[in-house]
């Protein structure tokens, strides 16, 4: 008998073709700090806790699925790659941000700590996540969103730009 994973079927729906990508432990926390600028694996095992093998095939899988692509640099005298946001992965904003508002609506943080915020950087002003400033009225582009996480730090955390793909 074999183990391990059964090869799932295709799946009709794009909620569950989401959820199937997307659902994988770890992979939603990989994209929010993907989001955030992380690049290279070191940074993300530290930055996460995850250990090597899973964070290995979690960041294989998302750049098989083109939420990531693998970019060579010289490191320590050889070869190694980054992890770099491609468009798809930068899309799945929205859903960070859907996470966000539930999280601190209902779920309680271990040690009191400010909520996470939401900079509008044209205007400097906190907003509600989405695509206008509560502030201002002017649509919040990504380049003009920063996150500020006080458990972390109190300075903003501009989003990453996505990579262009030569798909």
């Amino acid at each position: 008998m074999t183990k391990g994973p059964r090869p799932q079927a295709p799946v009709s729906c794009p909620i569950g073709r989401a959820v199937g990508l997307l659902g994988e432990r770890w992979t939603l926390l990989i994209l929010r700090n993907a989001n955030l600028g992380t690049t290279r694996f070191d940074a993300f095992r530290a930055e996460l806790g995850i250990a090597d093998n899973i964070l290995s095939s979690r960041l294989a899988r998302m750049v098989e699925a083109g939420l990531l692509t693998r970019v060579p640099y010289r490191g320590s005298g050889r070869t190694r790659h980054e992890y770099r946001l491609t468009t798809a992965g930068a899309e799945v904003l929205p859903v960070l941000h859907a996470l966000a508002v539930w999280g601190q609506e209902h779920t309680e943080s271990p040690e009191p700590a400010a909520p996470m915020r939401v900079i509008h950087q044209q205007c400097g002003q906190v907003t509600t996540p989405g695509r206008v400033c509560d502030h201002c009225g002017e649509p919040v582009r990504r380049e003009e969103e920063a996150w500020v996480r006080p458990w972390l730090s109190s300075e903003p955390t501009v989003l990453a730009s996505p990579v262009r793909t030569g798909s």
